[in-house]
């Protein structure tokens, strides 16, 4: 017989598990289900830095959507990043752009935190609530019955629930199985990421040269006994990715400290480098009758602003609302009417997000000389538009447009109240 439940969240990762978070003191049963252990501590991957290669960067409205749920104390304060400063520079020409927190009165533009660190206080979290957590399980059906879906999971497991979330990444197995139609395509890039130990600090800020083989991103950590850590992204072609991944320690480490215009001075080590290829997706739709696509199971963008986990934390936030606002209307949560007001709330925003960073990706991979001026002229010319710039950073916040509740300040809620 299927174990019931009100609500199945596919996916225990920082999406799924800030959905169950948000969600955790209604009245609902709600069970989350893994491939991944979560009876135990997570850890990140050993290496000699001691971080993570997987980070993410948090904006401000992620940061208050932690906070809200009681999550943000329990990430260690020395394993946050907070950076203040966002420098982006082309290398074929003199375009550049500065941000400043402190333009902004703002106390910082977002926090570098490694994944690992984020997932274990949700699951923290979760293990202090009513939610059941389901590790070590694998979904391998999907059945559609009278009034909700039956999973069947590997081992012969079977769940039932009449609504079931799926936020189980990019190549996620229940929209396949579900047959959700997408809209994908590859970049043609991939993304080398690693740790680099520097020699000068970074100054609290997150660095971004555009090189004519990709961009490449030096991402603030925090210093360890005096040494200085840098988290890197560097997007390149295949063949190129392919070379890179090919160098020795030393040599990678001249190459990108020389790619990075020594900012930060020599780099001085370097961790086990990685390679993903890069590849949009955008579900059609997010949801059908009592299932939701949230996070990377509805979209994954290029890595070039890092928004792709505040797109899905927001969709976590939105889609917390919409259930809460149904339960107290005692609408029954898996109509697709219900449903669709999560989708016509997050598709438009996403959709714009990923165009912005389609276009950024387009323009400067661009080679002809009459784009690169205009790029460069362009970058110059927003540099000097203090109130256009304070928007344009104050948007990617999150401190300006449409929010759901649990991304905004207290005082906005009071105000909107």
């Amino acid at each position: 017989m299927a174990q019931q439940y009100d609500l199945i969240i596919v996916g225990a990762g920082m999406v799924g598990a800030t959905l169950a978070a948000a969600l955790a003191e209604t009245s609902l049963r709600i069970a989350v289900l893994d491939a991944v252990a979560l009876d135990q501590p997570l850890s990140g991957q050993p290496t000699a830095s001691g971080y993570d290669p997987r980070v993410s960067a948090l904006s401000a409205a992620s940061e208050r959507i932690f906070t809200q749920l009681g999550v943000w104390p329990l990430i260690p304060a020395e394993a946050r990043c907070a950076y203040r400063h966002m420098h982006v520079w082309d290398a074929e020409g003199t375009g550049e752009i500065h941000f400043d927190a402190h333009s902004l009165d703002e106390p910082r533009l977002g926090h570098i935190v490694e994944n690992h660190r984020i997932q274990q206080a949700l699951l923290d979290t979760l293990r202090a609530s009513r939610v059941t957590l389901l590790g070590g399980r694998q979904v391998e059906a999907l059945v559609r019955e009278e009034d909700g879906w039956r999973l069947g999971l590997v081992g012969g497991e079977r769940l039932y629930a009449p609504l079931i979330v799926a936020a189980d990444g990019g190549k996620s197995k229940l929209r396949e199985l579900a047959g959700f139609a997408m809209r994908e395509w590859d970049y043609l890039h991939s993304a080398v990421v690693t740790t680099v130990q520097v020699s000068q600090p970074h100054q609290d800020t997150a660095w971004q040269r555009f090189l004519p083989s990709g961009p490449l991103a030096f991402l603030p950590l925090p210093d360890v006994e005096g040494r200085h850590y840098c988290s890197i992204v560097w997007s390149l072609v295949p063949d190129q990715a392919q070379r890179v991944m090919a160098l020795t320690d030393d040599a990678f480490a001249a190459e990108i400290a020389e790619a990075i215009e020594q900012r930060m001075g020599q780099v001085l080590a370097v961790d086990p480098r990685h390679c993903i290829a890069l590849r949009q997706r955008h579900a059609k739709d997010y949801v059908m009758d009592g299932l939701v696509l949230v996070g990377d199971a509805a979209h994954s963008i290029h890595p070039l602003a890092g928004q792709g986990v505040n797109l899905g934390l927001l969709d976590a936030a939105e889609l917390t609302d919409v259930l809460k606002a149904a339960l107290g209307r005692g609408e029954r949560l898996s109509d697709l009417a219900v449903l669709q007001r999560y989708e016509r709330r997050r598709m438009g925003a996403n959709l714009g997000v990923m165009a912005a960073m389609e276009g950024f990706e387009r323009l400067f991979d661009a080679n002809a000389l009459s784009l690169r001026w205009l790029r460069n002229a362009g970058m110059q010319w927003l540099n000097q538009q203090g109130t256009l710039k304070s928007m344009i950073i104050r948007r990617a916040m999150g401190l300006t447009g449409r929010l759901p509740p649990l991304a905004r300040h207290a005082e906005e809620d009071a105000h909107t109240e």
